[in-house]
C-alpha cells in the first residue's frame, strides 16, 4: 500500500518542479536578464538603455580622521612664576589679564638669601680692587728693585683667587635676575620678573604674605596666540597621519567655526591602554577663541594620495557588504564586492575590490537585483 502511495506522490511532486522551473524561466523572460551564481547575463535592449556603463578611476584623495582633541599651552610660552628663595612679598606689579613682556616687574620680596648674596658680591668685588691695587704696587716695586719675584707671583696668583670669587658672586646674583649687579645697592628687595612675554593669567600675589622657598607658583605667565591641539588618533589611523599636514578644528562652543592647524609632533609611543599615539598640532589663536582645557573635535587630513573612486550609484547593497556590477563582455555583468573607505558628494572612494580601468554599472544596477 505504500509502494502504491509513493507512486502516485512522483508524478505529482515532478509537475509541481516541473511548474516551478517554468515560472523561473518565464520570469528572467519577462525581466529581460538572467543569473547564473556571481553572473548577470543581458539580453533585454530595453534594459540596456537603462543601464549606464563608467570606468572605475583613480582621483586624488585624502582621508580624514576624526578624533577628539584638548586645548593645551606650548610649554616655551607658558611659565609658572614662583620666588627663587624664600622672603616676604613687600610689592605686586601685576593684576589678572594684564599683558607684560620679557623682563617685566611682577612682584618684589624681602628676601634674606638675597642679602646674603648682594653681602657675598660687593666683598669679592672689594677684594678684587684691593687684589688689584696690591699687584699694582707689587710690579712698580720690583721695577725700582725693591720687591722681589715671589711678592709679585703670590700677588699674581692672589688676583687670580679674587677674580674667581667675583665670578662666582655674579653668577650667583643671575639665578636672582640681576643684570647689572654694578648698580646694585646693598639691601634692596628682590625683583621676581616675568621670564618670557605674555598675559598674566593667573596671579595669587598678596602683598605682606611670607613663602617658602619652595611654595607653589603664585602667578602664571602666558603667551597664547598660539596654542596646541593634544589628539589622541587611534593605532589603525596613524599610517595617515604625518608632521606639518593640515588639520581643521571645531569648538562645542564656538558653533559655526572652524579653525586651521598643521601636525606639530607625532608621539613614538602607543597607550598601551587606550591604543592611540598622542598627536600635537600648533593653531593660531591670536583672536583668543580657543581657551585651555577646551575639548574639540580635530579633523585631520592625510596628505593627497591616488584612490579608486566610483559614482555613488554604482553601490549596491547586499546583506552583509556592498557590491558592484563590473562587466566582463558586452552585455555581460559579474557582481563583486567592495570596501568602501568614505562616501563624499556622491562619489565613493574604494579601498579593496576594484581596479583602475574596471568597467562598471554606474547607474541602472538596481534593475539586476
Amino acid at each position: 500500500m505504500m509502494k502504491k502511495r509513493n507512486l502516485l506522490m512522483f508524478p505529482l511532486g515532478g509537475a509541481l518542479l516541473f511548474a516551478a522551473c517554468g515560472q523561473i524561466t518565464e520570469q528572467e523572460q519577462k525581466s529581460g536578464y538572467r543569473i547564473k551564481g556571481d553572473t548577470v547575463y543581458v539580453a533585454d535592449h530595453v534594459l540596456n538603455e537603462k543601464i549606464r556603463v563608467s570606468e572605475a578611476r583613480l582621483e586624488p584623495y585624502s582621508k580624514e580622521v576624526i578624533t577628539s582633541g584638548i586645548v593645551r599651552p606650548i610649554p616655551t610660552r607658558y611659565a609658572y612664576i614662583a620666588p627663587p628663595f624664600a622672603g616676604r612679598v613687600l610689592k605686586s606689579y601685576i593684576q589678572i589679564g594684564q599683558t607684560v613682556r620679557q623682563g617685566t616687574p611682577l612682584f618684589e620680596i624681602s628676601s634674606p638669601d638675597f642679602t646674603t648674596a648682594q653681602k657675598e658680591y660687593f666683598q669679592a668685588l672689594s677684594s678684587r680692587e684691593l687684589a688689584r691695587k696690591d699687584l699694582k704696587r707689587k710690579e712698580d716695586l720690583i721695577k725700582n728693585g725693591v720687591s722681589s719675584q715671589k711678592e709679585l707671583e703670590e700677588a699674581q696668583n692672589a688676583l687670580l683667587v679674587a677674580d674667581k670669587e667675583f665670578e662666582n658672586a655674579s653668577a650667583a646674583l643671575k639665578v636672582y635676575q640681576v643684570d647689572n649687579p654694578e648698580e646694585m645697592i646693598l639691601g634692596q628687595p628682590l625683583v621676581i620678573r616675568s621670564p618670557i612675554s605674555g598675559e598674566v593669567i593667573e596671579n595669587n600675589i598678596v602683598t605682606g604674605q611670607y613663602l617658602k622657598d619652595d611654595a607653589d607658583p603664585i602667578a602664571i605667565v602666558a603667551d597664547l596666540s598660539s596654542i596646541w591641539i593634544a589628539a589622541q588618533v587611534k593605532e589603525k589611523d596613524i599610517r595617515f597621519i604625518a608632521s606639518g599636514s593640515s588639520l581643521d578644528i571645531e569648538v562645542a562652543a564656538l558653533p559655526g567655526t572652524t579653525i586651521k592647524g598643521n601636525i606639530y609632533h607625532v608621539e613614538e609611543a602607543v597607550d598601551a591602554e587606550t591604543r592611540s599615539i598622542q598627536v600635537l598640532s600648533v593653531c593660531d589663536n591670536s583672536q583668543g577663541l580657543l581657551k585651555l582645557g577646551m575639548y574639540t573635535t580635530v579633523h585631520f587630513l592625510s596628505p593627497v594620495m591616488e584612490q579608486v573612486q566610483i559614482p555613488e550609484k554604482a553601490l549596491l547593497q547586499g546583506e552583509k557588504d556592498s557590491y558592484v556590477y563590473v562587466r566582463q563582455a558586452p552585455d555581460v555583468f559579474v557582481r563583486r564586492p567592495v570596501e568602501v573607505e568614505v562616501i563624499r558628494n556622491g562619489v565613493a572612494v574604494i579601498n579593496r575590490g576594484l581596479q583602475p580601468g574596471d568597467e562598471i554599472i554606474s547607474e541602472g544596477g538596481y534593475y539586476l537585483k
